[in-house]
């Protein structure tokens, strides 16, 4: 069960919802609860076909009969995992930025249960995904982590992430990120497995390196982060 308040919304107050989650999210792209509305708003279809493909995955399908969720009572055996696997990497990544799984707002803006889920679980699972590819946390690796899931999920909002990072860029990260992070990125996110269909929970105990072969993900360049 995803908590929160879910509100249903007619096109037009869908459309209000997204113009004005837009225009604040660009005034504060702080504002984590700004960018949520805008991606549920924008990204029903996308969120439908991601629930389809799941569905015909069998570990998809497992993930939505079980809806795990990355918060911090199921995700903290993570911490307790040997150095090589999965599970110490993405530990390692949160806790060395002092982030909590338990940040993510809540889905407001889905139409039923399954979609409220995908569209959950899509935000929840994007530290793992900082930790297989490798990528950092600032505004070029976000960028970076936007075109891999624009490539994985079509999602407006994705893309409309990356213009809004790009747009804040200087000179010299334009460059880095045109010349080396963007093609990188386009290239391992076509690459690699169908990262929504994975129960990424079930493999913090394999090793790191082994997971990334076995879905395809090649890391960002040492030299780019």
């Amino acid at each position: 069960m995803i908590e929160g308040v879910r509100i249903r919304l007619n096109p037009w107050q869908q459309a209000a919802v997204a113009l004005g989650s837009a225009v604040g999210a660009l005034l504060d792209p702080r504002r984590a609860d700004l960018i949520a509305a805008l991606g549920e708003t924008t990204g029903k279809p996308a969120f439908e076909r991601v629930l389809e493909r799941m569905k015909q995955s069998p570990e998809g399908r497992v993930v939505l009969l079980e809806k795990p969720r990355v918060i911090s009572s199921e995700v903290g055996h993570a911490w307790d995992m040997p150095a090589n696997t999965f599970g110490a990497a993405y530990a390692r990544f949160m806790g060395s930025r002092n982030f909590s799984p338990d940040d993510r707002p809540p889905v407001r803006f889905m139409d039923t249960d399954e979609l409220a889920y995908v569209a959950m679980r899509a935000r929840e699972v994007h530290d793992f995904w900082h930790t297989l590819f490798g990528l950092p946390t600032n505004l070029i690796g976000e960028s970076a982590l936007k075109v891999i899931e624009f490539e994985q999920m079509h999602l407006p909002m994705a893309l409309l992430s990356v213009f809004g990072g790009t747009a804040r860029f200087n000179e010299k990260q334009r460059t880095l990120f045109f010349k080396h992070y963007f093609p990188w990125a386009i290239r391992a996110g076509m690459q690699c497995t169908d990262l929504m269909c994975v129960y990424y929970e079930k493999h913090f105990h394999e090793d790191l390196e082994e997971v990334r072969r076995k879905w395809g993900i090649v890391p960002a360049p040492a030299a780019l982060k």
